[in-house]
């Protein structure tokens, strides 16, 4: 086998992916470099079986911190080598790590040295194109459909008698997600290293999702009181202020035709400087958009603004904005409720049966967000926040179809539109029941794991 292959972080959990390709004779790849979250594992880099100033190529599959998170470390660590992602993941990179470094316990120095650094070393790359590495190697990324940016990496091998092809999957998504492109259709490969998140489910039905969010906010919001909705700052605060702005257009009509509407003049505060930080990132990257939004774009319509959004940009701000009553609709993060903003709402907020909180995404185990949804529908749940008993008595919601992973359908259905089946896959970034699932469905079907 002309390479050997050590997942460093997310084979068994979902966060904290780092997968180590080490080619015969040829580049040492490093695909992801992320953090861990919750309760999920970190190898040190004492324990890689290489250095990291023996790594020549990381590649990144996206933007999200689970992916990028310790590529500040690896640098500290030694690594000098080519960081390689596609165009929108280049432009988001450096903003993202700046925010995470933010909570580290780095110098406003240090961090700025190391921005300069990532983006001296960093890359874009096109989609659907073939670059050579070093030694022969060759790669392409293709559309995941995850968030923007987000891709799947296709490596050749040289080799006899023929060369040998790994496709890593990254996170895929779901089709018709706002915004984004479908995935592509993955190439033929011989060994697939695919993601399993969801693996276990399918998510409900989408082509109604705007409709049940626009339900769940006229119920929600009919009390006066707050709508809290953690979501991660890159991709879902995008998906739903799309979301949101597609709601007030229907409802525009609507008013046209005397029906009025309950939401147009309730504001929608975006309590997170990232996420606005990363919407306009997003505002730039129109040539990436799917086709729906660049014709909104076009008609004038823009798919990510509208005129009862407003930005909480300074921490005085911030403070406003905790006391401002209801009703109103904060987006805010992180989108696990492990930190960011959405911590002081939800401190100040859960214990009013008046708000509601709405979980759009996954909460991993371990942290805040699955605590509030384990123990909120109990008589006197409460959760810990900021070393307080927090008693939760706001309603609480898991709004289905809103997650940025494929469901089992939709990555069953991507694997099958290989022009062949891989000879061999291994499933990761999963915990276990999700794997064991889809390692079920995927056996039945005949493919190799």
């Amino acid at each position: 086998m002309p390479y050997s292959l050590t997942h460093l972080g997310g084979e068994c959990s979902v966060t904290g992916s780092a997968h180590l390709l080490q080619i015969k004779s040829g580049p040492i790849i490093l695909v992801d470099c992320g953090l861990s979250m919750g309760n999920d594992p970190s190898v040190p880099f004492s324990e890689w079986p290489v250095e990291p100033a023996d790594i020549d190529y990381l590649f990144l599959t996206h933007a999200h911190i689970d992916h990028i998170g310790r590529v500040p470390d690896l640098i500290d660590a030694g690594f000098t080598g080519e960081i390689l992602c596609s165009h929108p993941t280049k432009a988001l990179l450096v903003p993202m790590l700046h925010d995470a470094m933010g909570f580290s316990n780095r110098s406003k120095d240090e961090g700025r040295r190391l921005e300069s650094v990532i983006e001296e070393l960093s890359w874009g790359f096109e989609y659907q194109q073939s670059f050579r590495l070093n030694k022969g190697v060759r790669f392409k990324l293709g559309r995941a459909g995850h968030i923007l940016g987000s891709c799947f990496i296709h490596f050749t091998i040289p080799g006899e008698p023929k060369p040998c092809r790994i496709l890593f999957s990254g996170d895929l998504g779901c089709r018709n997600s706002p915004i984004l492109c479908d995935p592509d259709p993955p190439d033929a490969c011989d060994l697939l290293i695919m993601e399993s998140t969801y693996g276990d489910r399918n998510h409900e039905a989408r082509d109604d999702r705007i409709e049940r969010l626009e339900t769940a906010l006229n119920r929600a919001l009919a009390d006066g009181g707050k709508v809290f909705i953690p979501a991660f700052s890159l991709g879902r605060t995008q998906e739903l202020i799309y979301e949101i702005d597609r709601i007030l257009s229907a409802q525009g009509l609507r008013d046209t035709a005397g029906q009025g509407s309950a939401l147009q003049q309730i504001p929608v505060f975006v309590d997170s400087p990232l996420g606005l930080e990363i919407t306009n990132i997003y505002s730039s990257l129109s040539e990436f958009w799917d086709q729906e939004s660049k014709s909104l774009f076009k008609e004038g319509d823009h798919p990510i603004d509208f005129k009862t959004l407003f930005a909480v940009k300074s921490y005085r701000d911030h403070q406003k904005a905790l006391t401002i009553p209801g009703p109103s609709v904060v987006i805010a993060g992180s989108g696990m409720c492990t930190g960011g903003r959405i911590i002081d709402h939800l401190e100040a907020g859960l214990a009013d049966a008046k708000n509601d909180v709405f979980f759009v995404g996954y909460q991993a185990k371990g942290t805040l967000g699955r605590q509030i949804l384990k123990y909120g529908p109990r008589a006197n749940g409460y959760a810990w926040i900021n070393g307080e008993k927090v008693y939760i008595n706001a309603k609480l919601y898991k709004l289905g179809g809103y997650s940025a992973h494929a469901d089992q359908h939709e990555l069953v259905q991507w694997v099958e539109e290989m022009p062949e089946k891989p000879g061999m896959i291994k499933l990761v970034h999963g915990e276990e029941e999700a794997r064991s699932a889809l390692q079920k469905v995927l056996e039945d079907r005949g493919y190799r794991l």
